[in-house]
């Protein structure tokens, strides 16, 4: 039974992981019978934003790992004890805890800084040659942790031009996607799809990351 890695950055679109696409993506996962390493880094979240009023609580402080052990009903581990070794393959669900928590891209743009243990355990997982998908926003972020060996991928975050931009000038190769669809780059094993960077509603997204679930587990079959 393969297992494959999950990142989460918070819970929560706002300030966390996005939450149906993390949810989806363990849905799909568990369906065709793999298992899942829940992870996500021991830190402090960016910002709280309150979802109903979209205002940020200037009051509150939450913790990313202790958050999104609310998507993981619990069984979630401390990035930090996890290594390459432990899975074989990894996926990288969006939402702006993404983009705020797991790297500044919301602040820096194409010169954003990612959390070092996210960075070591994907460029692991890379350079073991495993699968890895990245759904939403987190192509920004798999493409600053691979240009930083120099290595150039091509992936999707839909249509937005400034995103888009922000890829190319990072180093990636952007290739524009409607939202049920993937782009995969069989040389590198990477699996891409825009989810809420495009979907109009919660099936749109589905059917973008049943597709992405479905190839990294065909990528994963082959590797063993």
């Amino acid at each position: 039974m393969p297992k494959v890695g999950i990142i989460l950055g918070g819970c929560g679109v706002n300030d966390g992981a996005e939450i149906h696409e993390s949810v989806l993506t363990m849905l799909a996962l568990d369906r065709a019978g793999a298992e899942m390493q829940l992870m996500a880094p021991n830190i402090s979240q960016m910002h709280v934003i309150n979802h109903f009023t979209g205002q940020e609580e200037t009051s509150e402080t939450r913790n990313v790992l202790v958050e999104s052990a609310r998507i993981a009903r619990g069984e979630i581990t401390d990035l930090a004890e996890v290594e390459a070794d432990d899975m074989d393959a990894l996926i990288l669900p969006g939402g702006f805890g993404v983009a705020k928590n797991l790297c500044d891209y919301a602040m820096a743009g194409k010169d954003c800084v990612v959390n070092p243990d996210v960075f070591r355990l994907t460029q692991n997982i890379f350079n073991q040659k495993k699968p890895i998908g990245a759904i939403c926003i987190s192509p920004t972020m798999l493409t600053k942790i691979l240009s930083e060996s120099g290595v150039s991928v091509k992936l999707t975050i839909g249509s937005d031009p400034t995103v888009a931009g922000d890829i190319t000038a990072m180093g990636g190769i952007h290739e524009e996607c409607p939202v049920t669809e993937i782009i995969i780059d069989h040389e590198h094993k990477i699996i891409s799809t825009p989810a809420y960077m495009e979907a109009k509603s919660i099936k749109e997204a589905a059917a973008g990351i049943e597709k992405l679930v479905a190839e990294l587990l065909k990528m994963v079959e082959n590797n063993l």
